[in-house]
């Protein structure tokens, strides 16, 4: 307690010391500042008064110049043929004066006479001047005076012409009204601080001031002024006449009223004229005197602040630490919150893995109790694969955000083809859509650029958590549509934006949880959503990876009718070299309920070299092969949407062909599986198949064999995938998962050899003859020696065949994984639990190279 009121002492006297200091310093600072206040006044006022008597005078010196100019003019422009006419010049050149608002206008002889072309005339004040400088060609300006006593500019300009009665014309003198000189001047406005006028060498005035009243501005002086600077009234106009003869500017304080005067005096350029600058320093002097006022004001406020900010100090310390320890208990609230979430989230996960697992747990009983019942324990095995499925998508949600919380998730930059990932993401999601009962499309929009540089692993993870959430939360007999669109990207022409849409006619989401939609750990407590299983962190995911990848997503849902997603990623353009894509010049009918769709394929169509037309229904299409069938002008291939509204796509074959023969290709093209309805497809006059969305490369390829020049067109052969007699070496250091590889890819009639580690398998394959192993199939966390050492050593042996095909098959499943297995030598990756048409299609794409 003693020390706190000993601190609170020297705090308080802390407090008035500073305040005397202040109030001496400041006491100090406006003394000072008065008197230099007013020197400074004294020394602004005479740059001042300098500028202001340059100014005005540039600003006569630039109008008289132009006026000068414009006489000029006037001479140098007289047309030839008004020369030997004098009348005719006379109108001439009072009608160029006119136009240029001269009062007058006079011939000026060699003898100093005027003879007038039209005003009247208005003779000099000074006329020997005038005459000299007139006879020596020089320009001039002077005061005139006319018959009405009025004073007028007479401006002179050199001209020569000999008249018709033998005089000798030495000039051409125009008038101005002093008027135009005052307004152009701005010398008459008696609202300004400092106020200008215009006097010759004997005082009188050639433009008054705005208050004068005598013709002299001597008589003025001697008149009014009651101090002239400690000089006498004549003394001064002595100095002021002597510097007007010695052609040099002059300045003096005059005294008027008590009030304090600035004069300043400089000569006017081409003229006999002077101007006067008057400045009263009683504004300035009441300005420093209030601003002297004002500076008290506010030293002693400042004074006043600085002890309220000493008071803020203390009062805003106890702020502080009352904040600090109210932001501590948010933060503690909130790490509670965030706790509650997990804890949440735990139990949700605990739930939704125990239901998968205890279906595999009570499906693997029921079918070891009925074992003899081969239908019951293929049930139970489907069953089982399904919840193996849906237990693995949990692992690898969990999985994906724990690097990502971690920070340790990252992007691999490879060549992507947009068809094959869209073809691959459809092939997946086909089955739950199917078993839904759900109708799905899929459509491109002006994709030119099918190859791109991206993440296609986080690509193919985008698409199909969209397409995931959209299966799961549409209820049976729904539609969900997927589209992808090409626009120019705004980071330039090396790469392009592509905008994917996922819309769906779902159960949608309410407004309170769709803002929330991207957050770790959430789903949408409501009855609606109780039954659908999920981690809540599939969002979430996809919104990092789009914000990783520098692209934005974007979410519209209305309760009960729907959600729509759009996706916006900026790619890379790949750079390769892309086989020509032109087929022969046939003509083609595309058949599909969306116009958009028919227009987009139509352009992709032209882009390959076919000509092509739409129709949105089969009734059209019918009518459409009629007209040409007709004039003998059949469509040489027709593309024909499987699921058209009224005559559904089945059907309309039927009618074509029985219009058409046999003679014309038609391809079914669909977003479906067709495979359920191949046979009454081709019962009903189908050729072939092509699935959506209809890329330009998968326009070609598919086209191609039915546009060969032949006699017949045959359809493609279609892969059974048969892969008897390929012997394939498998690096496997678990002895159950080399038992499951081997009964899997043995009923694709595949030889399998087991090696148990790395170096058993690089020893074999070092051991044995060129050739003798289609393919090697590579774990990677193997004993003795890892499946990336196996790799690089028999990719680094010197044999024709070291380059066969190396495929991870590893449960590292991550984007760094598959990224780190190309980088030692291996040409592509299988993550475990092994999906056996993955397998397949990996294994046909690299052994038919």
């Amino acid at each position: 307690m003693r020390k706190k009121n000993r601190m609170t002492r020297f705090l308080t006297f802390s407090l008035i010391g500073a305040s005397i200091l202040c109030v001496c310093i400041f006491g100090f600072l406006i003394k000072y500042i008065n008197q230099q206040s007013s020197t400074t006044v004294n020394e602004l006022g005479n740059i001042y008064m300098s500028s202001m008597n340059e100014r005005i005078s540039k600003h006569f010196e630039t109008m008289v110049e132009l006026r000068m100019t414009q006489l000029e003019t006037t001479v140098k422009t007289i047309p030839m043929k008004y020369e030997s006419d004098s009348e005719a010049l006379r109108e001439w050149l009072e009608s160029s004066a006119r136009a240029r608002d001269f009062e007058a206008l006079a011939y000026y002889f060699d003898d100093g006479s005027f003879e007038m072309i039209y005003g009247e005339e208005a003779k000099s004040l000074n006329p020997e001047m005038f005459f000299e400088s007139m006879k020596n060609g020089e320009r001039k300006i002077s005061v005139g005076i006319g018959e009405d006593e009025e004073k007028s500019a007479v401006l002179g300009v050199p001209f020569s012409m000999k008249m018709a009665d033998g005089r000798e014309c030495i000039a051409l003198v125009g008038r101005l009204p002093i008027e135009y000189i005052s307004s152009t001047l701005s010398l008459g406005d008696g609202d300004t601080m400092v106020y200008s006028f215009v006097i010759r060498k004997d005082g009188s005035f050639v433009i008054r001031s705005y208050d004068s009243t005598r013709d002299n501005y001597f008589k003025r002086i001697r008149a009014l002024y009651e101090e002239i600077d400690g000089k006498e009234t004549e003394q001064l106009i002595e100095e002021l006449q002597a510097a007007m003869e010695e052609d040099r500017d002059y300045a003096s304080m005059l005294k008027i009223y008590g009030e304090r005067r600035q004069m300043y005096c400089s000569r006017l350029p081409m003229s006999e004229w002077y101007l006067v600058t008057i400045m009263p320093y009683g504004t300035l002097d009441r300005a420093v005197e209030t601003m002297g006022k004002r500076s008290l004001n506010v030293f002693a406020g400042c004074c006043a602040l600085i002890l309220a900010a000493l008071a803020f100090l203390f009062l805003g310390y106890i702020w502080l630490s009352r904040k600090q320890m109210q932001e501590l208990e948010e933060a503690r609230q909130t790490a509670e919150k965030a706790s509650r979430s997990k804890g949440e989230f735990l139990s949700n996960m605990s739930h939704d893995i125990r239901t998968p697992m205890n279906a595999i747990v009570g499906m693997t009983a029921i079918a070891m109790a009925n074992i003899e019942d081969s239908k019951k324990v293929q049930d139970c095995l489907r069953k089982i694969t399904l919840s193996s499925k849906h237990l693995l998508g949990l692992i690898n949600d969990v999985l994906d955000m724990s690097k990502i919380e971690s920070g340790k998730m990252t992007l691999n930059t490879e060549l992507v083809s947009l068809s094959e990932a869209m073809e691959s993401i459809i092939s997946i999601i086909q089955p739950q859509i199917r078993e839904k009962q759900q109708k799905f499309n899929v459509f491109i929009y002006n994709i030119s650029s099918e190859n791109v540089r991206c993440d296609s692993v986080r690509l193919n993870q985008i698409l199909l958590n969209l397409l995931s959430n959209a299966v799961k939360f549409t209820p049976e007999g729904g539609s969900i549509e997927v589209s992808l669109h090409e626009e120019p990207s705004p980071k330039g022409e090396e790469y392009v934006r592509i905008l994917i849409w996922v819309k769906d006619t779902g159960i949608g989401m309410s407004e309170e949880f769709r803002e929330h939609i991207f957050d770790s750990f959430t789903r949408e407590d409501s009855k609606r959503v109780q039954k659908t299983e999920g981690t809540g962190l599939g969002m979430a995911i996809t919104k990092y990876i789009v914000d990783a990848m520098k692209g934005d997503i974007q979410v519209k849902s209305i309760q009960g009718e729907g959600t729509e997603f759009c996706v916006t990623l900026d790619f890379e353009k790949a750079e390769e070299r892309e086989e020509a894509m032109l087929l022969p010049n046939i003509m083609m009918l595309v058949v599909d309920d969306d116009r958009q769709l028919c227009e987009s394929t139509v352009v992709s169509l032209n882009s390959i070299g076919i000509e092509a037309e739409w129709a949105l229904d089969g009734e059209t299409a019918i009518e459409m092969v009629k007209r040409r069938h007709n004039i003998h002008d059949d469509y040489q291939v027709i593309l024909l949407d499987w699921k058209l509204p009224g005559m559904d796509g089945i059907r309309t074959a039927r009618e074509l062909r029985r219009q058409l023969g046999e003679d014309v290709p038609i391809l079914l093209i669909s977003a479906y599986d067709c495979s359920e309805i191949e046979d009454e497809a081709r019962a009903a006059g189908i050729s072939g198949f092509l699935s959506k969305p209809l890329f330009k490369s998968t326009l070609y390829y598919g086209l191609r064999p039915y546009t060969e020049a032949s006699d017949h067109v045959s359809a493609p052969k279609q892969s059974d995938q048969d892969f008897s007699g390929r012997r394939l070496l498998v690096a496997e250091d678990n002895e159950l998962n080399w038992e499951i590889a081997n009964e899997l890819l043995q009923g694709l009639g595949m030889e399998l050899e087991w090696a148990e580690n790395g170096q058993i398998c690089v020893d074999r394959f070092s051991q044995s003859e060129v050739g003798f192993y289609d393919a090697i199939l590579m774990d990677i966390r193997m004993p003795v020696m890892g499946g990336y050492e196996a790799a690089e050593c028999i990719r680094g042996m010197n044999r024709p065949d070291a380059s066969l095909p190396i495929i991870a098959m590893t449960a590292d499943a991550f984007s760094e994984d598959i990224q780190r297995c190309l980088e030692h030598g291996m040409n592509a990756h299988i993550a475990k639990p092994i999906d056996i048409k993955e397998v397949s299609r990996i294994l046909e794409k690299y052994l038919e190279r």
